[in-house]
């Protein structure tokens, strides 16, 4: 189903808005930046499994992408010129270590320097991603994330970019989406390293919980005034049916999906009925490691999509849930469900839940086949109105008491959608990824104007 012809959904106003209210666009370093082999950039994960045959829908890989690298100027010019007045970027590990360890790369550091630079020179907030998923191959070949080296290693790299941009930059996230790492990429496999065990996948998820937690004093030590926080994806849970059945099955995924990483972080350690449920693929804990992960940051970023309708599955790894597929409704690209209300109420759960101190949604965005016009431009109808229904949304989630101090869309730009290629597109800005063309969509052009609302 579509939006076509539908009337225009009804928008905040800017001014709905605290006038410090941060603005803003978020991307990562594998997906835009390209430049895969330049300036001592060494293999990532991502560069491993998409080498990988069947590994990306369309076969691609993100080696060149958006070539962000050299055009990040001409991107930027475009942030600016839609009145962003904050960016979300991630810094790419493999071009600042090459073994995750030893001296750093001083032409990656330039290139974040000259990066961070633009940014407040465009008048862009820059806020610091340090992990977006691209591990170094060679701390993979050494175990990745379940050994516990990585946290060691992953520490000198935030020490290294901290030290180098903290003169600058004073916001920072120290994992986009623990989840994706540890669950998409170590047991269900189709992410980056492809694993498929329960038991490596729960390690993975504890042991970055724990580098976040370790990073966290490191960061502030570096840093003035600094501030740091954990990028989060959650989503609102329904049962499938009002069986008992269906409604036990959304507890048991809830415990996994949302309380597995939120309680950790809020000092409430892992859920014990779900530790009872895993069994003995719960993962091995050193002594220190849950105060380390209770540290308390200065914000928690969201990432929202849409909500999850859970099923009991009898036999389906690794807690009998299962997560349907919706079969009614506006529907995206990515066969996500379109349902702006999820976002307040996900916002209000999690600050009942936690009281996080102030929230930033750090991505909320949406995938549409967009169609290039005869005269160039990109009416991308669907996504415009789900922007504006977005935003209505995060507008009512502060009304109802949640402390959002900031937006984030996903995406600046099109771009490398991990296993999906360069099949979907999520950008504000079409990309022509044969000529490297940008093109302003109607999508973003509506952000620009809504905006520059006084």
């Amino acid at each position: 189903m579509t939006t076509a012809n539908r009337p225009e959904p009804q928008a905040p106003q800017r001014s709905d808005f605290a006038r410090d209210f941060l603005w803003g666009c978020a991307t990562s370093s594998y997906q835009i930046e390209g430049a895969g082999r330049d300036d001592g950039r060494v293999e990532s994960i991502w560069d491993r499994f998409a080498a990988t045959p069947g590994t990306i829908r369309d076969g691609s890989n993100g080696l060149v992408a958006c070539d962000h690298y050299h055009r990040w100027p001409e991107d930027f010019d475009i942030a600016r010129g839609m009145g962003l007045n904050a960016y979300r970027f991630s810094i790419a590990w493999p071009r600042i270590f090459s073994e995750g360890g030893g001296a750093p790369n001083q032409k990656g550091l330039d290139f974040y320097s000259r990066l961070v630079d633009g940014m407040l020179e465009r008048g862009l907030q820059p806020w610091a991603t340090l992990y977006h998923w691209d591990l170094p191959q060679t701390l993979q070949d050494a175990g990745g994330w379940e050994d516990r080296a990585t946290i060691d290693a992953f520490l000198a790299y935030t020490d290294a970019m901290t030290r180098t941009l903290g003169d600058r930059v004073k916001h920072w996230i120290t994992h986009n989406e623990p989840w994706c790492t540890a669950i998409i990429g170590n047991f269900e496999g189709w992410h980056a390293p492809g694993k498929t065990d329960l038991k490596a996948a729960l390690q993975v998820a504890h042991n970055v919980l724990v580098s976040h937690g370790k990073a966290v004093p490191l960061i502030r030590a570096n840093v003035p005034d600094a501030q740091v926080g954990m990028a989060v994806s959650l989503h609102p849970l329904r049962a499938a049916s009002d069986s008992a059945e269906d409604i036990a099955a959304k507890e048991r995924h809830d415990g996994l999906r949302y309380r597995w990483f939120l309680d950790p972080l809020f000092g409430r350690g892992y859920p014990e009925a779900t530790l009872a449920q895993v069994g003995a693929a719960a993962p091995d804990v050193a002594p220190g490691d849950m105060d380390a992960i209770a540290v308390k940051t200065d914000f928690m970023g969201v990432n929202y999509y849409f909500p999850e309708t859970v099923a009991h599955a009898a036999g389906h790894a690794p807690l009998e849930t299962k997560v349907l597929p919706p079969t009614e409704g506006e529907i995206t690209a990515m066969g996500w469900p379109v349902v702006p209300e999820g976002l307040a109420e996900l916002l209000l759960r999690i600050e009942n839940d936690y009281h996080p101190g102030p929230m930033y949604v750090t991505e909320n965005g949406s995938a549409f086949d967009d169609v290039v016009g005869a005269d160039g431009e990109i009416d991308d109808e669907q996504r415009r109105h789900y922007l504006m229904r977005h935003l209505a949304s995060l507008k009512a989630a502060i009304d109802g008491g949640a402390p959002v101090k900031g937006y984030f869309a996903w995406s600046l730009l099109d771009n490398f959608e991990w296993a999906e290629g360069y099949l979907k597109r999520f950008g504000l800005v079409h990309i022509d990824y044969a000529t490297q063309q940008r093109r302003l969509k109607s999508s973003g052009k509506w952000y620009g104007a809504f905006l520059r609302q006084a």
